[in-house]
């Protein structure tokens, strides 16, 4: 009994001890000026996004066209409370709506297809959907996109300035990261995990594998829109360059190097690679330099992404002792 407490007790101390290291984390930059706000802020919002991608990843799926599912939802959101007078949370809801109902057309579609097939056609879907909103530049603003967004407001409550929106944002991030917990760890989760170990034989003891990929891709694309809701709302401005391929191979990267088995890989991606465009600004080209090298060496030496680090480490400490 005392063997068992003994044992009980590190562990429960190692859980209390990360849990107030990530409330130090996420508390930080209220107090660490504007610049450390607003890259907290961006942040969380993508989390949230490769939340979504990370639903669809664990089906065995790559999407390159995610940002396209984040634009349907932000252009959505801002046009129905612009044009129609929708008030800010009906608007963001229905853009979710849309972006579901367009991404389960789309999926019950494509979802046959595999590899590479499904990479190609999700990055031209992500295409179409840019060139589709420069063209219609009477309803969207075509290049010059739409500015002077209304901030986002909920029950009267307005999220004006970088530390009002972080709450938001903190909020919507950790709620999305308790999601995919209770998600993977639900029925529906392991589903989705049998899907992607072996199709051919969940398809076998029953698992219909294009409904459980559909859902999925769904699902995903309902966080990725919810991420442009208020991506939208934050930034006040928004163009379909916001949303280009640039923007969706940097949300795989952050899934792929984060850790791509995880529930806490699209947060540690986020967190390691939401910074790099303000330390490369003025050198792009670098940018995307660094994240080609940067997947290779984790799909190269680290397949788990950075999270397996920690069973690494473990790992190695239990061969010292």
């Amino acid at each position: 009994m005392n063997t068992l407490l003994s044992k009980a007790l590190p562990a429960e101390r190692k859980n209390w001890f990360w849990l107030v290291v990530l409330a130090v984390i996420a508390l930080w930059p209220w107090f660490s000026g504007v610049f450390v706000l607003h890259l907290a802020i961006l942040t969380c919002l993508n989390i949230l996004i490769v939340n979504g991608l990370s639903i669809i990843g664990r089906c065995g799926q790559r999407s390159f066209g995610h940002a396209a599912f984040a634009a349907i939802g932000a252009y959505a959101s801002v046009l129905l409370a612009t044009l129609a007078g929708w008030n800010i949370l009906l608007a963001g809801l229905t853009g979710m709506l849309l972006s579901a109902i367009v991404s389960f057309m789309l999926g019950w579609v494509i979802l046959r297809l595999k590899g590479v097939y499904f990479v190609l056609v999700t990055f031209s879907f992500g295409e179409l959907t840019r060139l589709a909103l420069l063209d219609w530049s009477e309803l969207t603003g075509g290049a010059n996109g739409i500015a002077n967004i209304a901030p986002a407001a909920i029950m009267g409550f307005v999220f004006d300035t970088r530390p009002r929106f972080y709450g938001l944002a903190l909020a919507v991030a950790l709620l999305s990261i308790w999601l995919m917990k209770k998600l993977f760890s639900s029925h529906f989760g392991h589903a989705i995990d049998a899907v992607s170990d072996n199709p051919a034989l969940a398809e076998s003891t029953g698992l219909s594998v294009h409904k459980i990929q559909l859902v999925a891709f769904v699902l995903g694309s309902s966080l990725a829109a919810l991420g442009g809701v208020l991506l939208a709302r934050y930034i006040g401005y928004i163009s379909p360059e916001s949303f280009n391929t640039s923007a969706s191979i940097a949300f795989i990267t952050m899934f792929v190097i984060g850790g791509q088995r995880s529930i806490w890989g699209p947060l540690v991606g986020a967190v390691v690679l939401t910074p790099l465009p303000e330390l490369f600004r003025g050198a792009v080209q670098t940018q995307n330099i660094f994240y080609g090298v940067a997947l290779i060496l984790i799909l190269r030496f680290m397949p788990g992404g950075l999270v397996s680090l920690m069973t690494w480490l473990k790992g190695f400490r239990k061969a010292k002792q």
